[in-house]
């Protein structure tokens, strides 16, 4: 993998080919019990009703009718967009100073370029002028593991890294080792991110660190190999994961708790 040819690309060229050439690996990993079992903080008006039309809270309306519009694939990947940052304001992860930001820009130097990592939507902490999670959405149409969207995902990854990192030097700040030297509660040296198959949730965890950052900066193949886990909610009906996304009243239950545990994992 050491010879494979690396050269500057923006975050939506990025593949598995990326990947490799960086010795980055991903692992799936099985949901632990304690990351699924946790009792969703969402009005229970949501597991009541399956329609938007049977509501009774206007917003619970409106998140239904952006999951309808998220599962359609000719809405766009606006759609998607659209259902995330709504999701997440119900499920807490927006409040007060933690606001929900849609296509950002990230400039990322890649062997010796600049390029860019756009984010679909992430979630940035104001009053450390940090970003705490990031949400890629799968684009490709195929029933299958959003592995290139896991590629998009880890280097948008290393450009909220670097993003963070030249914030503290404008302040004549040393710059961070590792995503677990940031003054925020998070639980373990990860950047969050969560991959979209639709309205389908993957959870991965990605380690970012400085050594990382200079060997992608130079275009170089780093010998300490970066391993990236992810996870998929424990679904009664796996393989129609993409398809029923969190429309049934089960998945919408499961993968409800997994956003509930996964704050922990967030630092929120």
């Amino acid at each position: 993998m050491a010879n494979l040819i690396r050269s500057a690309k923006s975050s939506s060229d990025w593949t598995l080919n990326e990947l490799d050439s960086y010795n980055i690996h991903l692992e799936r990993r099985e949901a632990l019990e304690s990351f699924w079992s946790s009792d969703p903080a969402v009005d229970p008006e949501l597991f009541q009703y399956l329609e938007a039309d049977d509501m009774q809270q206007a917003r619970n309306a409106e998140l239904i009718n952006l999951l309808d519009l998220a599962m359609l694939r000719s809405s766009g990947e606006s759609a998607v967009d659209d259902f995330v940052v709504e999701l997440l304001r119900h499920t807490g992860y927006v409040h007060r100073n933690r606001v929900a930001c849609t296509r950002k820009d990230l400039p990322l130097l890649i062997c010796g370029e600049w390029r860019h990592a756009k984010t679909d939507v992430c979630i940035v902490d104001r009053r450390q002028n940090d970003i705490l999670l990031l949400v890629q959405e799968d684009k490709y149409l195929e029933d299958r593991e959003p592995l290139d969207a896991h590629a998009q995902l880890v280097v948008e990854a290393l450009a909220a890294f670097a993003e963070s990192n030249a914030g503290r030097e404008s302040f004549d700040l040393p710059p961070f080792e590792s995503k677990a030297s940031i003054p925020i509660p998070l639980t373990v040296s990860i950047m969050p991110g969560i991959v979209m198959a639709g309205t389908a949730p993957t959870f991965p965890k990605i380690p970012v660190t400085q050594e990382l950052m200079n060997h992608v900066r130079y275009g170089m193949y780093p010998p300490t190999p970066t391993v990236v886990t992810y996870c998929f909610p424990p679904l009664p009906h796996p393989l129609r994961r993409r398809s029923d996304g969190m429309k049934p009243f089960n998945n919408r239950s499961q993968i409800l708790s997994c956003y509930e545990a996964f704050k922990t994992v967030v630092g929120i």
